[in-house]
């Protein structure tokens, strides 16, 4: 449900859970078995675009004086972002926080297979044809705006001559340090009025900040000795390209907050059988048992 209640969890209690630092099992092994150390998560703001048609399901020959909320919403859809990926909303990156002379040293250095990721999911090429840096740039910095559905009328087999009453599509935007969801959604409400969509209803699902843990933390060091204890090596990233509930802990805790998790990369995370690789989880076990000794060091 989105972990609705932990900031609340973590003022009531805050003196109980004050601490020095916070680490979090979660994140990815790379296919060399080497566990990526994520210094930070990306935010997310979860909507649902409502649009509505008629009062009910209609004969589709009757689109000639009916307008299809399903096309009512792709047109909204149109003016949010372009075929680069880019969010074209007023303002949306106004905040954005950009990159220090060390985060780009660690973006530029980590190693990532681009010829085995496009195998993995098998597509040919990135949006915006991205290459080089910019691939693990946009990774932990570049906000997004992605469809993760859409529904509207007669979805079954064969066919179905119909005008829906309603088509609705559900949207996360990633966001990155600075960006406040709270914010961004009143920027997306005002961008859909501007452009004559006031009609379209904007329902809030979920918002979390983004965080980011500085690279010189010396927090950082102790968490990258017990890895490459560990695993035998690591990789440090500026951020995971994923959301989680980060940004609560280093507010309220004012604590870095860190993540190494025992996650395989091509898991198949939220598609039909994910699964988990038990030597990594060991692994993992013994590396934050690892950190918690050096910690007390």
């Amino acid at each position: 449900v989105g972990s609705v209640h932990v900031e609340q969890y973590l003022d009531r209690y805050s003196n109980r859970l004050s601490c020095d630092g916070v680490i979090w099992e979660f994140g990815y092994v790379d296919p060399k078995d080497r566990p990526i150390i994520s210094l930070g998560m990306k935010g997310l703001l979860y909507v649902e675009l409502i649009a509505k048609g008629p009062v009910r399901d209609a004969h589709s020959s009757l689109a000639v004086l009916i307008e299809n909320p399903a096309w009512r919403l792709i047109y909204a859809l149109n003016t949010m972002r372009d075929q680069t990926g880019k969010i074209v909303i007023k303002d949306w990156y106004k905040e954005v926080r950009p990159f220090t002379e060390q985060e780009l040293s660690v973006i530029a250095s980590e190693p990532f297979d681009v010829e085995e990721f496009k195998k993995e999911y098998g597509v040919s090429k990135f949006v915006a044809d991205t290459k080089g840096n910019d691939i693990k740039k946009a990774l932990v910095g570049m906000p997004t705006c992605n469809i993760a559905g859409f529904n509207s009328g007669y979805i079954g087999e064969g066919a179905k001559t119909v005008l829906p009453t309603q088509a609705v599509v559900k949207i996360d935007f990633r966001l990155v340090p600075d960006m406040v969801p709270e914010k961004q959604l009143e920027r997306l409400k005002s961008h859909l009025k501007r452009h004559g969509f006031a009609d379209i209803e904007v329902k809030f699902i979920h918002g979390e900040a983004a965080a980011r843990t500085p690279i010189r933390d010396p927090f950082v060091r102790k968490v990258e000795r017990a890895a490459k204890e560990t695993f035998g090596s690591s990789i440090t990233r500026v951020s995971s390209a994923g959301t989680g509930p980060m940004y609560s802990f280093v507010k309220v805790l004012k604590a870095p907050c860190i993540s190494v998790g025992s996650t395989y990369m091509f898991a198949r995370t939220h598609s039909p059988n994910e699964f988990a690789r038990i030597d990594l989880l060991n692994k993992t076990t013994k590396c934050i048992g690892r950190i918690i000794e050096k910690f007390a060091t």
